[in-house]
């Protein structure tokens, strides 16, 4: 092959290989920020929202709010994932992350987790007010420096990570409000309870991988069978009075209760049943029946919302 052919085909070569190499690294960047949890902290964040604001929903402030939130969300799981970068390699789910696989550096997934962090927390205290920002910096030192750590010390670190995981509507909530107060608390008590059972089936599902990581999850400790299943009805028990909470607090109607009801209740039998019979099916029932509560419920919510002065 001539010189110019040659030097020819290098370059399509070249050219060929930059644009794949360039989404290869955009697809590992959007894996760190785990784009599906982000999704339900936007979700519930404009539940939260939605059930604060007197009328409708405000174009701007609510984009501003979503996008603080997202941000911070979306740099918190990239911060967990560089501090538990050397366990995610021990695990099979995990180990084709972007760190363990290799595709991006330590260094570059810390500069991106803190600096979306950031950017979302001055996202929220200069556009939307300084109590959601406040809320957004409590779940990432809560996520990141107690949680965190706390997965190889104490089967609790579910409960911990939970807290984190329920403040996001709460979030919603102040955006609007730029206050809190029981209806607050009550959003955040939906959340939380909701998340014990939707973990601990998780955590049943995936317990040797978690062994392997030298991860405390309830399932792997002695008898853990039997108390993973008993705290899974604790949690969903607790979670019957949370979710009907709305209407006591003049939030929503009847609809809303009928509904909640029948939701909140075929959670605490999905519980009941892994109880009962702790086995990969119906840990995985329940995990499925999580994941139709949560959004019907906040989708019940709204539809039948007492509207605000």
């Amino acid at each position: 092959m001539s010189s110019p052919a040659l030097e020819s085909a290098l370059q399509g070569a070249a050219q060929h290989v930059a644009p794949e190499a360039t989404v290869r690294r955009t697809n590992s960047f959007l894996q760190l920020v785990k784009p599906r949890l982000n999704l339900l902290v936007v979700l519930t964040m404009l539940g939260g929202y939605y059930m604060g604001a007197p009328a409708g929903l405000p174009g701007w402030p609510l984009v501003f709010a979503l996008l603080g939130a997202a941000l911070v969300a979306a740099g918190a799981a990239a911060l967990n994932q560089y501090m538990e970068r050397d366990l995610d390699s021990l695990m099979e789910r995990t180990r084709n992350r972007p760190l363990p696989s290799g595709s991006l550096t330590p260094s570059a997934c810390l500069a991106f987790g803190a600096l979306l962090a950031l950017a979302g927390m001055l996202t929220l205290a200069v556009l939307v007010n300084l109590l959601t920002a406040a809320l957004a910096l409590v779940t990432c030192v809560v996520y990141l420096v107690f949680y965190t750590p706390l997965k190889r010390v104490t089967p609790l670190n579910t409960l911990v990570g939970a807290i984190p995981g329920a403040i996001p509507p709460v979030m919603g909530w102040t955006a609007t409000q730029a206050s809190l107060g029981p209806e607050a608390a009550a959003l955040f008590a939906i959340l939380f309870f909701w998340q014990m059972p939707h973990f601990l089936a998780i955590a049943w599902l995936y317990r040797e991988d978690y062994a392997r990581a030298g991860f405390r999850m309830l399932p792997l400790e002695d008898g853990g069978a039997k108390r993973t299943g008993f705290a899974a009805v604790l949690y969903s028990t607790a979670m019957v009075p949370a979710a009907l909470a709305p209407v006591l607090l003049g939030l929503a109607g009847n609809v809303y209760l009928v509904g909640a009801a029948l939701l909140s209740l075929g959670f605490l039998a999905a519980s009941a049943n892994m109880a009962r019979d702790p086995s990969e099916a119906s840990a995985r029932w329940l995990f499925r029946i999580s994941l139709l509560v949560l959004p019907l419920l906040f989708l019940l919510m709204a539809l039948d919302k007492v509207p605000r002065g």
